[in-house]
C-alpha cells in the first residue's frame, strides 16, 4: 500500500522579507518537522502539490526541497518520494557557530538594528561575498 502524504498547512510568504521564496518554504518545512508535525519516516507532500497548494513555481519548491535534503532533515527516494530523517540525522550547528551567532547579534543589537534588519543585513553580505569569492576564482 502507498503512504499517503499528510495535507499542506496554509503558508503565507512575506513579499516584503529579502529571503527568496524557496528560503522561506524551507524555513517553514524546517519547523514542520522540528516540531513534529511531519514525523521522521513520514512522506512529504510531491513538489508539484506543494508547488500548485502555495500556487508558486515547481522550481522554487524544488530548491526548498533540495535545501533540506542538502542540510539533513529529507531523504529523497528515487520513485518513492522524500521522507522525513530522524532527528538524530539532522546536521546541528556546533554551539561554538551557535555562540558566535549569538554574539554577532547582540553586536547589531547593540548598535542600534532592529532584530528585522540583521537578517537583511546578513543576506546583503553573503551575496557580496559570494560575488567576490567567484571573481577571484576567475
Amino acid at each position: 500500500m502507498k503512504q499517503q502524504s499528510k495535507e499542506i498547512p496554509p503558508f503565507a510568504f512575506d513579499e516584503s522579507s529579502d529571503l527568496p521564496l524557496w528560503v522561506q518554504l524551507r524555513n517553514r518545512m524546517v519547523y514542520l518537522i522540528t516540531s513534529g508535525f511531519y514525523k521522521p519516516g513520514e512522506k512529504l507532500p510531491t513538489v508539484r502539490k506543494y508547488a500548485a497548494d502555495l500556487r508558486i513555481a515547481y522550481n522554487t519548491v524544488n530548491k526548498a526541497y533540495m535545501g533540506l535534503e542538502r542540510d539533513g532533515y529529507v531523504t529523497a527516494v528515487r520513485g518513492s518520494g522524500v521522507f522525513v530523517n530522524d532527528s538524530n540525522a539532522i546536521m546541528k550547528p556546533a554551539p561554538e557557530v551557535d555562540a558566535l551567532v549569538e554574539e554577532f547579534v547582540r553586536g547589531c543589537l547593540e548598535n542600534g538594528m532592529a532584530y528585522d534588519d540583521i537578517p537583511k543585513m546578513v543576506s546583503s553580505c553573503i551575496r557580496r561575498m559570494k560575488k567576490e569569492n567567484e571573481q577571484n576564482q576567475r
